[in-house]
């Protein structure tokens, strides 16, 4: 902030700095005001978004007429008071505190190269042998992302501030007295021993690297910095990736509007994966007469393995036979749209500008709407109840609203786990007075610092939520006004939620009557509430019902359009958001535009170039649809780019029989994934630090990820293969991508001229042009204009529908579409852990993620465990009508009884071998969250 930057309204405060008249706003500090004028004064307590306690005295400066020297970090300014920094007297008092510390921590520059205690030291010329050293202090190496030096630790307390206020964890702290006084992590525990997440935000607040990366990383500056966007979940983190030799070195928190520098564990420590050494680096072709195994799938084929299998081949014949496997499925038959013999998965992990291209290329060189991605398997009963009830899909604001909200419901999601750097802005605000409920069959980290946990049983959420509507509603606490002017069919909606009273739901949901009043009633009444959820909602039979019940909370209580409000589904993937926006949705064109709208069909076949009346009208088939028609011989040809269906998908020994049927499947990845060990063709792709391109999170922020590294050995950019793949099946497309996956900021040429025809088609980001996205690096969505900010809260004024109402739609409760029975008594819960993303290809790749959680393992609760006699440890095996899986038990009071939890990350363990394919009929969405299992002992 510059001197002239204070805030508009805000009164200053005028004072005397080192001679020189200034002003600072209210609640500045000294040391701010001081670096807004150029003026240097050393500080090490003190670190910018962290509270500034004044304890390390680095900062002192001469305040005229008072006795003690002041601390600049942590004392404001008055009206007419003098200053000096650079007095005598402040003077000498910083240089002989630097040297104190100097004598405390032993030749920091060697652990961190910017060690922020070596240049205040050489700023204010301090002496390092002034004063004794203390004893030197013992090493903690026991954990594998971080490396703990108390030798140069100067107790600043910087790492405790950034563990226990900023990320909410509250694992590090200060223990003993006096010289005996040390950092701690838990009780004195081992790092690698205690409650630590290994987010890395005390790495990241260090000054002296006591805390640093285990690789050594900080003891060299890197020779290059790049801003990117970090690569697994929706929250959209910034990064800066530190580069050196072309290699990743350590990752870094950037400022970005999801983050604001912080990262999880993933975020920061998961980068390696793109230097794995399992990397694909040459396109490969199967061996002629070498049979696809489904039942013989591995997580890793070895060298030998992948010989026998496949033989490298060049881009030219790769991509021909690719082309040409395509073209004999198409020529086979004259079918084409729904019942077409070739479909497409994209992926939620690449750019925008790939998951347009992507389904443009199946739209058009395929002739289908058969084009899909893992939203389907995530919040696709989501979208469809969104675009259902509110004419749009798109979350109704940010996750950092939290901040203004008053009450938070957390329903079938676990941010702690999933979305770890979200869940610290819920932390935040729990702190600050925000009321939190987590309603989860288990009870997971954030329910310790919840208001209520709602530990339902698993299945009954309708229940549940039509107990808390018709509480709302019969108690008078609906905003009648609201409902008048923004909403339809409430009449229709209180007549069915009238039988769903909190004595009649008690015991089908679990939750007394009494707490479930009390929650619809601090619901309502709260002057701002916010509700977030995750897959547990979502991934069931009646997922949309799920959703359509969230949707009337919101609506009948006016929680809608106003900061700190609103419903959030949290979106999966880095780029599950804009891969959706793209049209990587069968039943869609981009923006969510119908493909039975002939106006919209019209101005697509336009924008490609496309003969009017070349698009059909009838939606394509789904994932698990496709899947099927696989099975049964309609499809016969499969392109995947970015996907691993052979692990996500429900079922997977059918899915993985599915594939090994085709006769041609092209797989792109950046490894011989699952689905690519069945593979015709497999083509190397380029890894999220490769490429640059356009992601959308959770938020609707559109950011640009950076390229950082090159690729290894024949490695392209996965937009560089479709437009390949593209002109081979017949398509004039001259966009010309980089095959190196580098961008410019030409927008008529390479990714620029891809983003610039895409948003010609979006009017969500019609006033976002690939300029203005490479200048701001992030702008949310809806933006209609280049002069339009961005719009992070939405329906403020109504809703995009033909009436510009909202539509309140009645959820009946409907059972599972399988219940345990004597032969299956127990419930199995799959998800996500927090070392771990997805089907793990990329994680557990990542040296430090999979040294922090090896293996899959088999939560249980303890008397659960007691009654099956299984113990900590004990190898089981778990089946369902489906298929079975060996793996360890996890104790864990948090689950519910009779109930299982395992991570689908492992493919030796794979929990979708268990899982239910049932649809959701509208959302046509797999019951990945509920099946039936049995579990004995190995």
């Amino acid at each position: 902030m510059k001197s002239n930057d204070l805030p508009h309204d805000a009164v200053p405060i005028a004072f005397t700095l080192n001679g020189q008249a200034v002003e600072a706003a209210p609640g500045e500090s000294l040391l701010k005001v001081a670096q807004r004028h150029g003026i240097e004064v050393p500080h090490l307590c003190h670190m910018d978004g962290l509270r500034s306690p004044g304890n390390c005295r680095a900062c002192v400066v001469e305040v005229a007429g008072e006795r003690v020297l002041a601390p600049s970090c942590c004392r404001a300014p008055q009206a007419d008071m003098v200053v000096h920094t650079d007095s005598p007297r402040a003077v000498a008092a910083q240089k002989t505190v630097l040297e104190l510390l100097l004598s405390d921590a032993h030749d920091t520059a060697a652990l961190k190269h910017d060690s922020e205690l070596a240049q205040w030291a050489a700023f204010a010329g301090a002496e390092p042998a002034r004063f004794p050293a203390r004893a030197a202090a013992t090493h903690d190496l026991s954990h594998p992302a971080m490396a703990v030096n108390l030798d140069a630790c100067i107790q600043c307390t910087r790492c405790i501030r950034a563990c226990r206020e900023t990320q909410g964890n509250d694992v590090l702290g200060l223990a003993f007295r006096g010289a005996h006084a040390q950092i701690v992590f838990d009780q004195n525990d081992p790092m690698g021993e205690s409650t630590c997440v290994a987010c890395g935000e005390c790495v990241q607040a260090c000054p002296t690297g006591a805390i640093a990366p285990a690789n050594g990383a900080f003891q060299q500056a890197a020779q290059e910095q790049v801003q990117s966007v970090c690569p697994y979940c929706g929250v959209g983190c910034q990064i800066t990736y530190n580069v050196s030799d072309d290699t990743i070195q350590h990752v870094e928190g950037a400022d970005g509007p999801a983050n604001a520098g912080r990262l999880c564990v993933k975020g920061r420590f998961g980068f390696d994966y793109a230097h794995s050494p399992d990397r694909l680096t040459r396109p490969l072709i199967r061996r002629a007469g070498v049979p696809k195994e489904p039942h013989k799938v591995l997580h890793r084929l070895t060298p030998e393995q992948v010989h026998e299998r496949f033989r490298e081949a060049s881009w030219d014949e790769a991509l021909d036979a690719a082309a040409a496997g395509f073209q004999r499925a198409l020529a086979a038959t004259a079918l084409r749209g729904k019942r077409g013999p070739v479909a497409g998965f994209g992926s939620a992990k690449g750019t925008n500008e790939e998951a347009y291209l992507f389904q443009k290329l199946v739209r058009t060189a395929f002739d289908t709407h058969n084009v899909d991605h893992c939203t389907r398997l995530c919040h696709a009963s989501s979208v469809a109840a969104l675009m259902e009830g509110l004419g749009s899909a798109v979350v109704t604001n940010p996750l950092r609203d939290v901040q203004h909200a008053d009450f938070v419901l957390v329903i079938g999601a676990n941010p702690a786990q999933n979305h770890p750097v979200g869940a610290t802005w819920i932390k935040n605000a729990i702190r600050q007075g925000t009321r939190l409920v987590m309603a989860d069959p288990r009870r997971t980290e954030l329910a310790r610092q919840a208001w209520k946990h709602l530990g339902f049983t698993p299945g009954s959420d309708v229940a549940l939520l039509n107990a808390m509507l018709h509480t709302i509603i019969f108690e008078g606490l609906a905003n009648t006004a609201y409902i008048e002017a923004n909403t339809l069919d409430f009449a229709q909606l209180k007549a069915h939620v009238a039988d769903f009273s909190p004595e009649a739901m008690a015991p089908v949901c679990g939750i007394d009557a009494p707490t479930l009043r009390e929650v619809a009633q601090a619901y309502a009444t709260a002057g701002n509430s916010m509700i977030f959820w995750g897959m547990g909602i979502s991934q069931h039979t009646h997922g949309t019902d799920n959703a359509r019940c969230l949707i009337a909370l919101a609506l009948i209580t006016g929680h809608v359009g106003r900061p700190g409000t609103g419903l959030h589904p949290l979106r999966g993937q880095n780029n599950v958001q804009g891969a959706s926006d793209a049209g990587l949705i069968p039943m869609v064109l981009p923006d969510y535009q119908g493909v039975a709208d002939p106006a919209v069909r019209a101005r697509t076949e336009a924008a490609w170039g496309m003969a009017p009346g070349s698009l059909s009208d009838e939606p394509g088939l789904t994932v698990v649809e496709i899947v099927n028609a696989a099975h049964e011989g309609q499809i016969r040809a499969m392109l995947i780019q970015g996907e691993n269906p052979a692990m996500s998908d429900p079922d997977a020994n059918h899915a993985r029989e599915a594939l090994a049927r085709l006769d041609h499947l092209v797989v792109q990845d950046i490894f011989l994934t699952e689905t690519a060990g069945l593979a015709d063709v497999i083509l190397p792709a380029t890894a999220w630090p490769e490429k640059t391109g356009s992601v959308t999170n959770t938020d609707r922020c559109v950011q640009l990820g950076r390229k950082a590294v090159s690729a290894p050995g024949e490695a392209r950019a996965d937009a560089w293969i479709t437009e390949q793949l593209a002109r081979r099946m017949g398509q004039a497309w001259d966009y010309g991508v980089a095959a190196d996956g580098s961008s410019s900021a030409d927008d008529t040429q390479g990714v620029g001229a891809v983003f610039e025809e895409m948003r010609s088609l979006m009017p969500s980001i019609a006033g976002l042009s690939w300029a203005r996205l490479q200048n701001e690096g992030a702008v949310t969505y809806p933006v209609t204009s280049a002069q339009d900010p961005g719009q992070p809260v939405v329906f403020q004024n109504g809703f995009p529908t033909a009436s510009g109402k909202a539509r309140l739609v009645p959820a009946a409760h409907l059972a599972p579409a399988e219940s345990p029975d004597a032969e299956y008594p127990l419930v199995l819960i799959t998800g996500r852990q927090l070392e771990h993303w997805h089907t793990g290809s990329m994680t557990r790749r990542s040296q430090v993620l999979d040294a922090v959680e090896p293996s899959a393992l088999l939560s249980l609760h303890p008397e659960t465990a007691e009654r099956l006699r299984l113990h900590a440890g004990a190898d089981v095996l778990v089946r369902s009508r489906r298929g079975e899986v060996r793996l360890p038990v996890r104790l864990d009071a948090g689950m519910p009884r009779e109930t299982v939890f395992i991570p689908f990350a492992y493919a030796e363990a794979a929990a979708n071998l268990l899982t239910n394919p049932a649809l959701d009929p509208v959302g046509k969405i797999a019951e990945l969250k509920y099946c039936a299992v049995n579990v004995v002992p190995a």
